[in-house]
Parts: C-alpha cells; structure tokens; sequence
C-alpha cells in the first residue's frame, strides 16, 4: 500500500462516512416530509451534502480531540497509529465543514445560519463537553433532531408541522439513546471523568430516563393520525414498530450487560425506521 493510499484510507476512517450517511439521509426525508413527496435533484443534492459533509467533519473533529484518549484505547485508529497526522486530520474536518456550510449557504441564509451554528455546536461537544453529562446528550440530541428542520429550510418549508414533529421525534430518540449509551459505558466513563447521568444518579436511574424518551415517542407517535396529518396506513404501520420499541424498552431496562443493553437500543433504532417507513407508506400509498 502506497503512502497516498493508506492517507487516504486513514481519513475514511475518521469521516466514517456510513454515519454521515444517515445524516445526510435525514435532511433528504426532511424534504420528503415538508413537501410530501420527492425534492428536485437539486434540493435533494444539496440538503444530502449540508447534512453529509457536517456530520462527518464532526467526527473527524472528535478523533482529532480523542487523541490522547484513543492512544491507549484505541492504538489503531488512524491518528494513533499515525496514518494521518493531527494537523492533517485539522485541516480535513475543516475542508468538509467548509463544504457543508457551501451546501447550506447554497440552500438559503437561514439555513448557513443554522448550519453554523449546529457546526460550532460540534466542535464544542468534541472539545469540551462530552463528558459534561446531560448537557452533551441535548448537544447531540439536537444535532439529530435539526436535521430535519434543514430539510425543510431546503424545500421552503421550514415550519411545517410534520417536520417539526418527525424533528422531535428525532430528538427524543437519539436523546435515550445517548443516556441508554453512558448506561452501558459508565465504567469506561469513570476513568474519562464523565458527568453522566448513568455515573452520578446511576445506571438504573439513566436506563429510567432513557426509557421516558422512548416512551414519549409512543405516545406522540399518534399524533399525526389524531391530527389528521396521516391516515389509516400510518397508524397500522406505527402501531408495528411501536410494538418493537415498548417490547425493547422494557429489555432494556431490565439488560444486565452493556452487549444485552446494546442489542435492545439497536432494535428500539429499528423501530424509529420502521416510523419513518410508516410515514412514506402513508404518503405514497394512501
């Protein structure tokens, strides 16, 4: 392997560009949910990129700041081993925000304005407040949430209330399982220092908490169809994955492992899908 190419490989692997991914995937259903139906090639491009290039300069931005710490954790990881230097990776999370806030400035003002404000919201969690506790989990709960305001902003739709709803709905999910997260790490957390919930109130108490999101998810989740906002086969397919997120819920907390913890958040994830598939569903088969 060339020295360009194992460059190369070494910031793909900070980008992590799977999860960026789902970010950019956000702001396009955003601009599903506020028009009801598919974007311009053009919006779809663009709130994609916003979403896409911010999310990940984030996450090369929190390797960056984790240095010291994944020197011992994680001695493979790209800037440990030395793939890719500090400054390199610096000026990569830079490059990529700068292209993510060229995306949004291209969408509208308020949108760059939002845009860099959730930019400075990153880079300040990965410096300073990932182990402020509750604080860190609004920072990144929010993060998730905006992603769909922004797709909204990127078809002139910004105060649509079903953005804001599925927005919400964002919010309160990544929020649980941001605190169900610190539950199932709190010992590595102890030596890192954290303020987590799950560290000064307990694992219990943070899996309690946690659970009250998911909970609120059920039951705003009817919200749409009481609204009349959506019809029959939303309610159908939404009692279908509310079944999924009760049932892990309650595995949850009574999970006796991080791996059992973990396993339960990963299928309270795949009913928020199964959500977002019973909106599209109801847009597009009703």
């Amino acid at each position: 392997m060339t020295g360009l190419t194992k460059k190369a490989r070494g910031l793909i692997q900070l980008f992590r560009p799977e999860l960026p991914f789902s970010a950019g995937v956000c702001v396009f259903l955003g601009e599903i949910v506020a028009l009801g139906g598919f974007p311009s090639i053009r919006e779809a491009a663009l709130g994609f990129a916003c979403g896409f290039f911010i999310s990940g300069s984030a996450l090369v931005s929190n390797d960056y700041f984790d240095l010291e710490v994944d020197k011992v954790n994680a001695p493979q990881r790209p800037l440990p081993s030395g793939m890719v230097s500090p400054t390199e990776a610096l000026l990569f999370a830079a490059f990529t925000m700068l292209v993510g806030l060229a995306a949004a400035f291209a969408i509208s003002v308020p949108a760059f304005v939002i845009s860099v404000i959730f930019g400075i919201i990153g880079v300040l969690y990965n410096w300073k407040y990932k182990q402020a506790g509750l604080l860190g989990n609004l920072m990144v709960a929010s993060s998730v949430g905006i992603t769909f305001i922004l797709g909204g902003l990127a078809v002139g739709q910004p105060f649509n209330p079903i953005v804001w709803f599925f927005s919400l709905t964002a919010f309160l999910i990544d929020f649980g399982e941001e605190i169900a997260g610190d539950a199932m790490d709190i010992e590595g957390d102890k030596k890192r220092d954290s303020k987590s919930i799950a560290i000064r109130y307990g694992k219990q108490f943070a899996l309690r908490i946690s659970a009250g999101a998911f909970v609120l998810v059920f039951l705003i989740s009817f919200v749409p169809y009481f609204m009349g906002w959506l019809g029959l086969t939303y309610l159908v397919t939404i009692c279908a994955a509310n079944t999924i997120t009760l049932f892990s819920t309650v595995k949850l907390l009574k999970s006796q492992t991080p791996a059992e913890g973990r396993k339960y958040m990963r299928f309270i994830y795949m009913g928020a899908l199964m959500g977002m598939l019973a909106y599209i569903l109801a847009q597009f088969l009703a």
